[in-house]
């Protein structure tokens, strides 16, 4: 799967370089709209960050996400300043396929499993990180905590994913972490989705390869902006229509 991904800062729609908010980048200001665009393309999932959220630890764009929903046929998933149980009730009453909880992962793991029971399926954890070490508070903040440590807390409780993202390949167009994240998908049994740098056609290939093949999928984000990934290449790909070879993968990243 392919998840393409609407980050909001003040309403619209942009993109981040290494999760700094200064770089911001506005793509569009109708992020109702993209949403629409991505679903007319041939995508099947949303993923969509409030990344003032993130920062306020409470929604800061919750009308440019409630327009998004009205938008769309497509399941949403949404992250970014989610932080309580009443977040989680209020934003699946709105009609969120998932929420994505992440510094609250770190801060109160309890809180996690008990939305899992409550909302069976439609809990997702976000792990964010840098050099390996989680990140919360919209990124600006790092922990001592390990990816693989954080991740295996949560076997057993029910999560229905976990999105992994190396922040420093995030927004830069530096090819998917493949090395980490297979890594981490191969220390738990709950499905994960790679985040974080994914670049040109390689990183679709690269997701077709056998020891990827765990994954539920990746999220992208500049690259399709930017016009890297044909929309509807990526999605032969991925359903098989175009047949791939390893050499496609152009770098040899792993």
């Amino acid at each position: 799967m392919l998840f393409p991904a609407i980050d909001l800062k003040g309403g619209e729609c942009v993109r981040l370089e290494l999760g700094a908010m200064e770089s911001a980048r506005v793509y569009n200001a109708d992020p109702a709209a993209q949403a629409k665009a991505f679903e007319d393309q041939g995508f099947q999932w949303l993923h969509v960050v409030d990344l003032d959220g993130a920062f306020a630890g409470e929604s800061r764009n919750g009308a440019a996400v409630e327009a998004i929903l009205k938008s769309t046929k497509n399941p949403v998933q949404l992250g970014g300043g989610i932080r309580t149980l009443n977040h989680v009730e209020n934003w699946l009453a709105k009609g969120l396929a998932r929420v994505i909880l992440g510094t609250v992962a770190v801060r109160d793991p309890g809180l996690v499993r008990e939305a899992c029971k409550r909302f069976p399926g439609k809990i997702a954890v976000g792990i964010d990180a840098r050099g390996g070490k989680v990140a919360v508070e919209g990124w600006a903040e790092a922990s001592e905590l390990g990816v693989v440590e954080l991740a295996q807390r949560f076997e057993g409780a029910g999560v229905a994913a976990i999105i992994y993202t190396d922040i420093d390949r995030d927004g830069v167009l530096a090819g998917i972490n493949w090395e980490a994240t297979i890594d981490l998908a191969d220390a738990v049994t709950i499905p994960v989705i790679a985040s974080g740098g994914l670049a040109s056609i390689a990183d679709i290939v690269r997701m077709t390869m056998p020891d990827a093949a765990r994954l539920e999928g990746a999220i992208s984000g500049r690259a399709l902006y930017d016009g890297r990934i044909d929309a509807a290449e990526a999605l032969a790909v991925l359903r098989g229509d175009i047949e791939v070879e390893p050499a496609m993968f152009e770098d040899g990243r792993s």
